[in-house]
């Protein structure tokens, strides 16, 4: 009875000191190498990186080109071929983006991928991989690639303690991501297609309710004349909102018709642009006369700009807005003598400081027969 209760019990040390090498498992504390995400949206993509943080741990001037040796190396176990390193501690560090980007100028499809580095002092090389279920890198082969590019890492000012990932130099459709640990950074830029992602996120949006407005579907189209992209999909938008029969509403609507006409100027289609226009100008509103004007003035057509202002005035002939918009016509046009007498009613009718001082500007330049624009 003795012998077989020691002989049991050998069994449970050994089973102890058996688990005790187990690797990882998600609900055991996985030693020191501290668990982290980070997510950050570029553009309207939600990019993600989960990994784990191992530290340097008084090992300072060990770390790179020793304990993370360079470039791709055998490591005496899984597949035994040359590998890169696993880009952080434990299982794999996983990149996942929420849409197409691309890495470094490269396309990178939406998806989850491992995240590999190959690191060299001069030039380090990051490695996208399909396979995201591996321990390390043991098990790597290239096969499972789905991207590599190469990048120059640089120097810290400070150590690091714990490996981490970084978003940095963000615009609106680009940042670059680095991995810093001790006193190196290894950076690698992503973008998107921003324009592609806004576009497909109205398009969705017009499939909705809300896509069953003249105001929906103008923004659509503004949006498109706005950013020169898609012309043809703004033009059907616009047409089906001010679709006098089968449309909701837009074509009694000064905003709509004037993004019509300034698509169908874009798409070379002149004449309809004018015909559009003509049409709007009885649903106008004083103001949106004016800044259409205004908009003339901007694209240099400036003989129908003066058309625009003088129709504005006859509406509504002893207000600021209109003398002074005169006054820009006239100006624009190379009259400047008769500018000032607008200018000069628009400076009695300023309907606050601010606007009387931009007037007054006016009439000093106009004194001087200088053009205001």
């Amino acid at each position: 009875m003795k012998k077989g209760l020691c002989l049991f019990s050998s069994s449970l040390l050994l089973s102890a000191g058996l688990f005790a090498q187990w690797p990882y498992l998600s609900a055991i504390p996985n030693g020191d190498n501290k668990k982290a995400i980070i997510t950050e949206q570029v553009g309207l993509a939600d990019i993600s990186i989960a990994y784990h943080r191992p530290g340097v741990k008084g090992r300072e001037g060990k770390i790179w080109g020793q304990l993370i040796p360079e470039g791709f190396v055998k490591q005496g176990f899984g597949t035994d071929k040359p590998a890169p390193w696993r880009a952080g501690a434990n299982e794999n560090t996983i990149f996942e983006c929420g849409d197409d980007i691309t890495v470094e100028g490269h396309p990178l499809p939406k998806g989850k991928y491992a995240l590999f580095v190959a690191y060299g002092p001069a030039e380090s090389v990051v490695v996208f991989s399909k396979k995201t279920d591996a321990w390390g890198s043991y098990f790597y082969d290239e096969k499972d690639d789905a991207l590599r590019v190469k990048v120059k890492p640089f120097a810290l000012g400070e150590s690091v303690e714990r490996l981490r990932y970084e978003f940095m130099d963000q615009t609106p459709n680009s940042a670059m991501v680095t991995l810093e640990w001790e006193k190196l950074a290894i950076p690698f830029k992503i973008e998107v297609d921003y324009l592609k992602e806004q576009f497909e996120a109205i398009h969705g949006d017009l499939k909705n309710p809300r896509g069953f407005t003249y105001q929906a579907l103008t923004k659509g189209a503004a949006w498109c004349l706005e950013n020169n992209y898609r012309i043809e999909d703004g033009l059907a938008w616009i047409n089906l909102a001010t679709d006098s029969v089968n449309g909701f509403g837009g074509h009694n609507v000064f905003g709509s018709l004037s993004v019509k006409a300034q698509l169908l100027e874009r798409s070379g289609k002149g004449e309809e642009a004018a015909a559009v226009m003509r049409s709007a100008m009885p649903v106008a509103t004083m103001i949106e006369i004016h800044q259409y004007g205004r908009q003339l003035l901007a694209t240099k057509k400036a003989k129908e700009a003066l058309e625009i202002f003088k129709l504005n005035y006859k509406k509504y002939p002893g207000v600021f807005v209109t003398n002074a918009g005169m006054a820009r016509g006239l100006s624009a046009n190379g009259d400047h003598k008769e500018a000032l007498k607008y200018a000069q009613k628009a400076l009695l009718l300023a309907p606050d400081e601010g606007n009387k001082k931009v007037i007054q500007t006016m009439v000093e330049k106009l004194k001087k027969d200088q053009d205001l624009d």
